[in-house]
């Protein structure tokens, strides 16, 4: 019978032949996803035997690595903030930058609207839920709204908020934007598409292959949506309120005069962990 260990040598082995990076992780990941246990507790157990059931699934899933596939979409969920999220290609993987974005905006609400105070926040473009369901679940007194115009995105929303047992008062609205949006927010986040066409053809092929075209790429030079809802924002903002992005990083000069131009009092630039210029600003 084939051991814990043994199969994972295996693993990392084929994906290491099929120029998978860092092949010993990604097989780490899979096989701590499928076994349902954290990857450090995969050590603990390497004499484990292994079902037969369970051998077959595990070269199931690294066959699939192999094809590029992300990890993600192979296991099923993956972890944002303190959320595990379903995960599938009905939406774009939480990224660890989208994070940080959440809690940027945290940091603001809570100076905005201090903590025990009703805030409202709508989530434009929700995909998985992970921006929406973070934000709810860990800011009481927060009513959020998530939209997307993609039903099969939503869906997975959805399934997400009762997976994690998200508040009540969220909802979920179908709509391409603004456009089923009624009412007012003190924040508006959206991580909107805004690669260009030249990027996208140049991702991995994880991205490029597998991931919903829809939620990566806009049209001129990536700044289509993005310009779009600075442009409808402010009729949906209190007027203390702020809009918060997470971009491209060589769009904020851009984006700042299309924001000034619409009206909006000032804009801040915020880098990433990579010392990026990632989040984009305007109150």
């Amino acid at each position: 019978m084939n051991s814990l260990l043994d199969l994972l040598k295996k693993s990392t082995e084929f994906l290491a032949k099929k120029g998978i990076d860092n092949a010993r992780l990604q097989s780490e990941l899979i096989f701590a996803g499928t076994l349902r246990c954290r990857r450090l507790d995969l050590y603990l157990q390497f004499e484990r035997p292994l079902t037969q059931e369970q051998v077959d699934t595990l070269r199931e899933r690294i066959l699939r690595r192999s094809r590029r596939e992300p990890v993600q979409y192979i296991v099923g969920d993956t972890d944002f903030r303190n959320l595990t999220l379903k995960c599938d290609p009905r939406a774009l993987i939480p990224r660890p930058e989208t994070e940080e974005l959440v809690g940027f905006v945290l940091e603001k609400l809570a100076a905005l609207r201090p903590e025990g105070t009703l805030a409202r926040v709508l989530d434009l473009g929700t995909g998985t839920g992970a921006i929406a369901l973070a934000v709810a679940t860990e800011r009481p007194h927060t009513q959020v709204v998530a939209v997307d115009k993609s039903e099969g995105a939503l869906a997975l929303a959805r399934e997400n908020a009762a997976f994690v047992g998200a508040p009540a008062e969220t909802e979920f609205i179908r709509s391409d934007w603004f456009e089923n949006v009624t009412g007012t927010f003190d924040v508006i986040i959206s991580n909107p598409p805004y690669l260009t066409q030249a990027e996208w053809e140049c991702a991995q092929a994880e991205v490029r292959d597998h991931e919903p075209l829809s939620a990566l790429v806009a049209d001129n030079t990536g700044l289509a949506d993005l310009e779009k809802i600075l442009r409808e924002a402010r009729k949906h903002l209190a007027p203390d309120g702020f809009v918060a992005f997470e971009t491209g990083i060589a769009q904020h000069e851009a984006l700042r005069e299309i924001a000034l131009a619409c009206g909006f009092a000032g804009t801040e630039s915020l880098n990433d962990l990579s010392d990026r210029p990632r989040f984009f600003f305007a109150r």
